[in-house]
């Protein structure tokens, strides 16, 4: 073999890139001292462009698809070089591929909690996270603002740009738009995708990226923000407190008619029901005056009879039952307050009405 094809042979003959890593974002063609010869195949695979440089400068970009590497296919590259048409030596130039699909699971979130108003509690903080994709559109620009002249460009090191990026729009999506945190966290799908057109905007002209897809997968607030949602939503099923004790009352009711034995069940559910009726059937008209607000009434207990929960009874009632032997100490009974149903004899409140 001579010099010549000696040469020739350590020409490269086909400049492709095979990804099998699914992170890097840019790749250079190992060129090393080798050159690409004229006629050379360039394999631009489905999800990636090509771009030549020369000397520093882009010169031409290719979308997927299978080329020869000649004068003709080389426009730009042969003005920069001063190639003649025809031209046959050997090509000296630097390859980049920039994958153009999507690059998923990249995860973000605020660093520090972010401050926002809301118009019940107040300035409260909040810390979001969540998953994005990337994707490169605009390969120049990728390379020459973020790239340089690193061989292997990951989507980690962006990540780390745009990671930052989202948790700044997030904190000025929230502060401008006067979300509450109920708002917050109930409408994650439309905050998600306001939040994701509000960082397009600010890298797809800049670094050439888009960003396809952005979620926000959870919103947290403080331990007692947290409870005092809470409360609120266990308000809003009780709706207020004269419809709770309606409630109770009426199942009480059913209970106590459906028991024929008695008891102190039949002693007491007249006056139960008197008491609950009492405020309703108070008069009320524009005419009247104020009149200061009744007492508290007494605390209702509820007993258990015959494997049934009987009342409501008046702690008069459950004394006279203590008295008749009806109501033992190991009597099940329970009351607002209580955390369970408990022995009669175990309640400091009706310790007193066994001792008589």
């Amino acid at each position: 073999m001579g010099l010549f094809e000696k040469l020739r042979a350590e020409l490269v003959d086909i400049v492709e890139w095979v990804d099998d890593t699914r992170s890097t974002l840019v790749w250079r063609f190992p060129r090393y001292h080798n050159q690409i010869k004229q006629g050379a195949q360039l394999i631009v695979r489905p999800g990636q462009t090509a771009i030549f440089v020369h000397q520093g400068k882009i010169a031409d970009v290719f979308e997927p698809g299978r080329y020869s590497l000649e004068t003709k296919n080389l426009p730009v590259l042969a003005t920069l070089a001063g190639w003649k048409f025809g031209f046959d030596s050997p090509i000296k130039a630097e390859v980049y591929f920039v994958a153009t699909r999507q690059i998923t699971d990249l995860k973000w979130g605020t660093p520090n909690p972010v401050l926002i108003r809301d118009p019940d509690f107040g300035p409260i903080r909040v810390r979001a996270f969540g998953t994005f994709t990337l994707k490169a559109v605009d390969a120049k620009a990728l390379l020459q603002e973020l790239v340089g002249t690193d061989s292997i460009f990951d989507a980690e090191e962006v990540a780390v740009l745009l990671r930052s990026i989202v948790a700044q729009a997030f904190a000025d999506l929230v502060a401008t738009a006067e979300m509450s945190v109920v708002d917050i966290a109930g409408n994650q799908a439309e905050l998600a995708e306001r939040l994701r057109r509000l960082v397009v905007e600010r890298v797809d002209d800049e670094y050439g990226l888009d960003v396809p897809q952005l979620f926000v997968v959870n919103v947290s607030v403080p331990e007692e923000v947290e409870k005092a949602l809470d409360a609120r939503s266990s308000m809003k099923v009780i709706d207020d407190l004269a419809a709770y004790q309606q409630y109770q009352i009426g199942a009480a009711t059913k209970v106590a008619a459906a028991n024929p034995a008695g008891g102190i069940a039949a002693g007491g559910i007249g006056m139960g029901m008197g008491l609950a009726m009492a405020n309703r059937i108070t008069p009320q008209g524009p005419a009247m005056q104020p009149t200061p607000p009744p007492p508290p009434p007494p605390p209702a207990w509820h007993v258990v009879q015959g494997g049934q929960a009987t009342g409501p009874f008046t702690l008069d009632e459950l004394a006279r039952a203590a008295g008749a032997g009806t109501l033992r100490s190991d009597t099940l009974v329970w009351t607002a307050g209580m955390a369970s149903w408990s022995p009669a004899g175990q309640v400091p409140q009706l310790a007193g009405i066994f001792a008589r």
